[in-house]
């Protein structure tokens, strides 16, 4: 059994990895604010020490998406400062996503600077990088299907290639032991297509009839999506497909009812 340490473990992907890891008989501690038993706040480091007393692997999945990622590095310094203090930590895992270092999206950079800042740390660490969750391309087409538009518009010319989170749990489980193995090899989603095209599958798979308008927009970040920086075709590891996940969904929801 191994204690391990998991940040962003109430997240869409930390919730299931936490899952996988307690199913393996690993201690497992979950940090949050909130936590009744590992109350951390890593943006000032509080409660850290003690969170990581005795710690082997660190799992770390937390991420300010909502601020374009704004925090991360400093919640990263914090983290890398309480592992060299704890002295047990060696295995520090960090999930990352396919084209941090070269698709210029302010988010994308403060990834490519946590990587970074774990590289250099002096610590064990594994990177793993991933494509784009089925969750958020989902998400992304039911904000702009809420806009007061009747085409719903789409960035044209953008392929994704979106991956099942609960392979992507798989792999970090497997990925989380003492020994570090560096950079890993990238996962990526079983399809390439354009926005809009999934666009068009999530709208039929919940009922809308709605047209998706392709709109082009304007700057280096989205050029760099147009250049397919975000995909990783040569690392098309996932098995389910964007369609997959909807059906799995859909079904989830009608057992809930």
């Amino acid at each position: 059994m191994t204690t391990i340490l998991v940040t962003g473990g109430t997240g869409t992907l930390g919730r299931l990895l936490v899952g996988r890891l307690r199913e393996a008989g690993h201690e497992v501690r979950v940090l949050s604010r909130h936590s009744p038993d590992h109350p951390v706040d890593l943006h000032d480091g509080r409660g850290l020490d003690a969170a990581m007393a005795g710690s082997e692997v660190v799992v770390h999945c937390a991420s300010n998406t909502r601020g374009a990622g704004k925090g991360d590095d400093e919640a990263a310094g914090h983290l890398i400062a309480a592992a060299r203090r704890a002295g047990t930590v060696t295995n520090v895992v960090y999930i990352s996503i396919v084209g941090v270092d070269v698709v210029p999206l302010g988010y994308y950079k403060r990834k490519l600077r946590v990587e970074r800042l774990l590289e250099e740390s002096g610590l064990g660490v594994t990177i793993l990088r991933t494509t784009q969750f089925h969750d958020f391309v989902a998400m992304v087409t039911d904000t702009a299907a809420k806009l007061p538009v009747l085409p719903v518009p789409m960035p044209s010319g953008v392929r994704v290639q979106p991956i099942a989170v609960g392979e992507v749990a798989d792999r970090m489980a497997e990925l989380a032991v003492p020994t570090p193995s560096g950079r890993v090899p990238d996962m990526g989603g079983p399809e390439i297509r354009t926005l809009p095209e999934l666009a068009r599958t999530y709208l039929s798979a919940t009922g809308r009839r709605r047209r998706v308008f392709p709109l082009r927009l304007a700057g280096k970040a989205y050029a760099g999506f147009r250049r397919g920086g975000n995909l990783a075709p040569s690392h098309a590891v996932g098995r389910v497909t964007f369609a997959e996940f909807l059906a799995q969904r859909g079904r989830q929801r009608q057992r809930g009812r």
